[in-house]
């Protein structure tokens, strides 16, 4: 497992000790209290660890792939006075990490670059999900940032024609050459910050909303190639995904033109072909779906506790409301307040009243049972912990990373 999906270990840093204990602690106590008939116990005052943080809907691509489609460029943002309000509050109660991903393309908000200033003004890690499109927005951007900060581009192909025919960018001047050729400039302005080549892999038969969508296993190694050529710190792999009619993300496989062995087998030979690419200052790595889709082991991971815990550590926050997941993002049933959520004192205290109630009602080994999770080792260790009081939740610190991203 590669260190930045062990989200296990994250949550043992010591620096996340205090935050884990907390939850812990809280579980155990409404679990006393509820099998003694006792009244539940106040919610902590206490904020995710990290947020993935949709700005905005607005999107310059139509990506035929987009999990997001049905919610692109339906006008809804947030407010930068609420969202900064909301940020501060978050980070006196434990944030530690913002993803700003989803929903749309980010930096198309108004002040992006200011605005990732004032997170790290907060002293909060950054990490910015960007389709590329606007190299300067993203370089002033990137100047705020440090070693611990990442920026990852949505690209998902290896030559300009298939990138635009997947992408379809409002500019077609946004090819691939044009989006690359601002890598270097961005090092050059801030050379600490990592910068990632995100490939979803798709194969034929995958569609979104019954539409097909372009396959691009072939061209693996030609984005493994051009990532390394130009200046980007890694290229990473991972599977698409659909969203099913509960409103969750999945991947399936069986949805494939040809044999799912034989999808398997081409991909992991393309992979395998683009890991040669690898060196000290260039990686290439896989995602925990694709790893265990190409195991044939990815339906193990759709095993999921009933109380899905990560959502009280990992939020989402977008313009139309905090969500519990991001493979659940928009769903009305995994809404757990509105996007005002953290503003002040007396929006965060409902929050935590929204929050004990999804963890009742959102029944992850239901809802998520399609779902190759994540997060579903570190569920597993958390339900072993809220449920058994003998544990010494200080005895589980392990190691300290200094990544909160989760």
């Amino acid at each position: 497992m590669h260190a930045i999906h062990d989200f296990t270990a994250k949550l043992r840093q010591p620096s996340l000790a205090p935050n884990l204990e907390i939850y812990v602690a809280w579980r155990r106590e409404l679990a006393r209290a509820r099998a003694a008939g006792e009244a539940d116990p106040e919610p902590p005052a206490i904020a995710p660890v990290s947020i993935n943080l949709d700005v905005t809907t607005a999107c310059n691509y139509r990506c035929t792939h987009c999990i997001d489609w049905d919610i692109l460029n339906t006008k809804h943002k947030h407010q930068e006075e609420e969202l900064r309000d909301s940020i501060r509050l978050m980070s006196e109660r434990g944030l530690r990490s913002v993803i700003l991903i989803g929903g749309g393309e980010p930096t198309l908000y108004p002040r992006f670059a200011d605005f990732v200033g004032y997170l790290k003004e907060l002293g909060l890690q950054v990490a910015i999900v960007s389709n590329g499109s606007r190299g300067q927005i993203l370089l002033d951007a990137a100047v705020h940032m440090d070693e611990r900060d990442w920026i990852r581009l949505s690209l998902d192909s290896g030559s300009n024609d298939l990138f635009v025919k997947m992408h379809k960018p409002a500019n077609p001047k946004n090819d691939l050459d044009e989006i690359c050729a601002w890598i270097p400039e961005i090092k050059a302005a801030n050379p600490k910050v990592r910068i990632g080549f995100s490939y979803i892999v798709v194969w034929g038969g995958a569609s979104r909303d019954g539409e097909v969508i372009y396959e691009n296993i072939d061209e693996i190694v030609l984005a493994a190639e051009r990532a390394k050529a130009a200046r980007f710190d890694y290229i990473a792999f991972k599977p698409v995904l659909e969203r099913q009619e509960n409103g969750a993300e999945v991947m399936d496989p069986d949805k494939a033109d040809a044999e799912t062995t034989d999808v398997v087998a081409r991909i992991r030979r393309e992979v395998d072909r683009a890991k040669t690419l690898a060196t000290d200052t260039f990686e290439v790595y896989e995602s925990i779906n694709l790893r265990v889709l190409e195991e044939g082991t990815w339906k193990e991971f759709t095993r999921q506790p009933k109380t899905c815990h990560v959502q009280a550590l990992r939020q989402v926050l977008t313009p139309t409301g905090l969500y519990n997941c991001p493979a659940h993002r928009g769903v009305d049933k995994a809404k757990i307040a509105s996007a005002t959520a953290y503003k002040d004192t007396d929006s965060a205290a409902q929050t935590g009243y929204g929050l004990t109630q999804i963890l009742d009602t959102f029944d992850a080994s239901h809802e998520c049972k399609e779902v190759t999770c994540l997060y579903n080792g570190v569920n597993w260790w958390l339900e072993k912990m809220t449920m058994d009081p003998t544990i010494d939740v200080k005895a589980e610190v392990g190691d300290e990373r200094l990544d909160y991203f989760l």
